[in-house]
């Protein structure tokens, strides 16, 4: 399969990446920060949100690619504010990087994608409900959610299947030094979500669109 995957730099997108390329697939990454040595198929993100951006680096990935099966968006953002805290620009940027980078991203990502192909996004499984701190963020997670709902139904004519999973806390390096008195044994690897990420991106998982899949478990 040929597929572009944005978010490529972060611990998440580096699971996933590893596991696609051990699969055989061909893939586009897309990265906030190019690594030293970046070789074929690593494209500067830039910013996501900004249509215009998105167009382009989209595009090139796709054209590198020759043709684009499957679109996984693991670009986003993250802020933890209580509500009576939290300015008007904190919730526009959990919608900027969340949402609006999503919605960019996949308009242009569409136009290339072959019928048949499959959409991923990544939603949050503290949006549902979201608690203490969560109000920006969750509610751009859910946003994200409605997105995937709305795109799937959208995508049937074409056969595009149009799914997001819901991390809770993913064990990466940034979140044990954020959160060093909490126990990571009891949250997912970044591996093991890749895994499902490689499920809904292959041909194996036909049947399923629209789906909002929690993956929380501490594996």
């Amino acid at each position: 399969m040929h597929i572009i995957v944005t978010g490529a730099d972060g611990a998440l997108g580096a699971a996933v990446i590893h596991g696609l390329n051990e699969a055989g697939h061909r893939v586009a990454a897309l990265c906030g920060r190019l690594p030293l040595s970046p070789g074929l198929g690593f494209f500067a993100a830039g910013d996501l949100a900004d249509e215009a951006n998105a167009r382009v680096v989209i595009t090139a990935a796709a054209e590198w690619l020759g043709h684009v099966d499957g679109f996984i968006h693991l670009a986003g953002g993250f802020l933890w504010s209580e509500t009576g805290s939290a300015t008007l620009a904190d919730w526009r940027a959990m919608f900027d990087a969340n949402v609006a980078t999503a919605v960019a991203s996949a308009t242009v990502a569409l136009h290339h994608l072959q019928d048949g192909g499959a959409i991923i996004f990544v939603g949050a499984h503290s949006s549902q409900p979201a608690n203490v701190g969560f109000g920006p963020y969750g509610a751009a997670k859910s946003g994200v959610a409605r997105l995937t709902e709305a795109l799937a139904a959208e995508s049937r004519p074409r056969r595009i299947r149009v799914n997001a999973i819901l991390p809770a806390i993913i064990d990466t390096p940034r979140n044990r030094a954020d959160m060093p008195d909490a126990d990571p044994s009891t949250w997912t690897k970044p591996e093991a979500i890749a895994d499902v990420v490689a499920f809904l991106i292959s041909p194996a998982a036909r049947a399923i669109t629209g789906a909002l899949l929690p993956v929380t478990n501490a594996a």
